[in-house]
């Protein structure tokens, strides 16, 4: 048995550009907790900048998560969000 991965993902939008990126990340949602090996998926906005987003996830194992980057909504997201993000930094950690 694998070890879960847990992914915290943080997403700056560009100045002004939070209402383009807040539609968009929403979109991922429902198709991404229909994928093989997605156990949690939750994206939230930071109450004081609203600018910051934020998706916590879990995933049975990395290959999976792997798989998911290359689905179709993952790629029609990144088009969708072309210079509409300013930052993205992705973490993979693990439970202790």
């Amino acid at each position: 048995m694998s070890e879960k991965l847990v992914i915290v993902a943080s997403i700056e939008a560009s100045a002004g550009q939070e209402s383009v990126v807040r539609t968009a990340l929403s979109k991922l949602i429902e198709p991404t907790l229909k994928e093989a090996g997605c156990i949690q998926y939750d994206l939230h906005q930071d109450n004081d900048n609203p600018a910051l987003f934020m998706f916590y996830e879990i995933w049975e194992n990395r290959e999976l998560w792997q798989d998911h980057l290359k689905s179709p909504h993952i790629l029609a997201n990144k088009t969708a969000t072309e210079g509409a993000i300013a930052s993205i930094t992705v973490s993979e950690m693990s439970k202790l």
